[in-house]
Order: C-alpha cells, then sequence, then structure tokens
C-alpha cells in the first residue's frame, strides 16, 4: 500500500472519529432526534466500508 494510501485512511479516520463523537453529542443532548448509540454506530460504520473500499484496491 502506498503511503498516499495510508495518509488518506488515517484522515478518514480521524475525521470519521469526530464526525461520530459530534452526532452523538448532539443526539444526546437532544433525545428527540435519534436513539444516542444507534447515530454513535452508524457513522463508524460508515467510515469502515469507505476505508475498505480504499485498502481493498
Amino acid at each position: 500500500m502506498t503511503m498516499l494510501a495510508l495518509l488518506t485512511i488515517l484522515l478518514l479516520v480521524l475525521v470519521g472519529l469526530l464526525i461520530a463523537g459530534v452526532l452523538t453529542y448532539a443526539v444526546h443532548r437532544h433525545p428527540k432526534l435519534a436513539q444516542p448509540f444507534t447515530v454513535g454506530l452508524t457513522a463508524p460504520a460508515l467510515l469502515s466500508a469507505i476505508v475498505a473500499a480504499i485498502t481493498a484496491r
């Protein structure tokens, strides 16, 4: 795997964790939106799908 792919994956993971944290916090503060656990797991699931697609190349 090239260094560019590794850096891309690292950036995606960092941004994905940040987005997951923000979504979980927002839903925790406003429970009417959705269940915090579901929203907190949806973002990392999407992130792992993107990372898997990059590493499969």
